[in-house]
């Protein structure tokens, strides 16, 4: 077939014509076919607690979920991701009214940004961004105005110029899409940074999309570093979409288990939307991811100290290598900085890396709409087994 139709018209619609496959399935494709250790992608190696595998084993067999969930989400899940926002962050939300159930962020994201933006609408995403981000805005028609990241040496972290926030706002922006704690590079937003950002869109009438699916993944080094949402500041409750996600909590990333809190409006407005992509999903994970946001905080912080020595293992690892190195503050991904091995592009360098050491990472520029920014940033994945980060350290040495 070809790759016109009769009129000459590009088969796949234009909006994602800029898109293509995604690295993500590029890199994989690669660790495949060299045998390399994947430290691109962002999932983990191991499941999670067996206590919430067997709790959706459990379902299965009892013929709960395994026809269509309600559209909101199961009553259970919806009550547990309320009580959950209420005891870690005091934020109270209705759970037949302001909580929706999603096939993970992903579509958390998409639904949200079809609901709430049209064509010609200006959207302000951190960059560098998730992927999907740019072709969620790109499908609602919206156009992505990126605010960049800039790396602190000093700090050795990435920080956000507020300033340039702020004049990134037009008449025509609609709403602004963040991320924290922020992949790709671990940034987590300070209280301060926050407390501008929502006075800011407060000031300006905006609308926010927070994507908190790493809220259980901050690593407080002594610095007092925490995970606040947005959506508890002043004002911002009733403007602002917060997204989560049990992938990232409880290591079962394929069980597609998201969801959105907000107020009944802006919630009816994106579950108008979410109804006409997947409809429902996951239903028996759903009854086991309502036990899992019950776990005691025991569990949570057990997952956040093992995640911190694996961050620490490969940050060695990446330093004694010769990278610089942007400890995370969050997430479970590193960001290093290639110059200091003589190396200017992360495209070249992640395409060559798996046949020169068997080790496979993501360049940051795919995540960059201004791609010289990102060009030096290479990102590598730390949610693997302790054996397999010793592994790609002993890799690495040979750089």
């Amino acid at each position: 077939m070809t790759s016109t139709s009769g009129n000459g018209r590009p088969l796949l619609n234009r909006r994602l014509a800029e898109f293509g496959t995604t690295i993500f399935a590029e890199m994989s494709a690669l660790a495949v076919k060299t045998g390399a250790i994947n430290l691109g992608q962002g999932f983990p190696d191991t499941d999670g607690p067996e206590e919430i595998r067997e709790a959706a084993v459990r379902a299965l067999r009892d013929g709960r979920g395994n026809q269509y969930p309600p559209g909101p989400g199961i009553p259970e899940l919806r009550t547990a991701i309320s009580e959950h926002q209420q005891r870690r962050y005091a934020l109270s939300y209705d759970p037949d009214r302001e909580v929706l159930v999603t096939a993970g962020a992903t579509e958390a994201i998409a639904a949200s940004l079809l609901a709430l933006v049209e064509p010609g609408d200006e959207v302000i995403a951190l960059e560098p961004y998730y992927d999907s981000y740019a072709a969620s805005i790109a499908l609602a028609g919206g156009k992505r105005v990126p605010v960049t990241l800039r790396p602190d040496a000093a700090e050795g972290r990435f920080r956000l110029d507020l300033d340039e926030l702020r004049d990134a706002i037009t008449p025509r922006t609609r709403l602004l899409l963040l991320n924290t704690p922020h992949n790709p590079t671990g940034t987590v937003l300070t209280r301060e940074e926050l407390t501008q950002i929502a006075a800011l869109a407060v000031e300006r009438d905006l609308l926010v999309i927070t994507d908190e699916v790493y809220e259980h993944l901050v690593f407080d080094d002594g610095d007092g570093t925490t995970h606040i949402p947005l959506a508890s500041f002043p004002g911002m409750r009733e403007r602002t979409v917060t997204i989560g996600s049990a992938g990232k909590s409880f290591s079962f990333t394929g069980w597609k288990v998201g969801w959105v809190t907000s107020t009944p409006e802006l919630v009816t407005a994106v579950r108008s939307a979410k109804q006409f992509l997947t409809y429902v999903a996951s239903g028996p994970f759903q009854y086991a991811i309502a036990e899992a946001l019950a776990l005691p905080d025991t569990y949570f912080s057990a997952f956040r100290e093992d995640m911190r020595a694996k961050r620490d293992l490969l940050g060695a690892g990446l330093t004694a290598a010769g990278f610089d190195v942007y400890r995370p503050a969050g997430t479970y991904f590193i960001t290093t900085d290639i110059r200091a091995l003589g190396e200017s592009d992360g495209f070249a360098f992640c395409r060559s890396l798996p046949e020169r050491i068997g080790v496979v990472a993501i360049p940051n520029a795919v995540f960059y709409d201004h791609r010289d920014a990102g060009a030096p940033f290479v990102r590598f994945a730390f949610c693997k087994k302790d054996e397999v980060l010793a592994e790609a350290v002993s890799r690495l040495k040979s750089l």
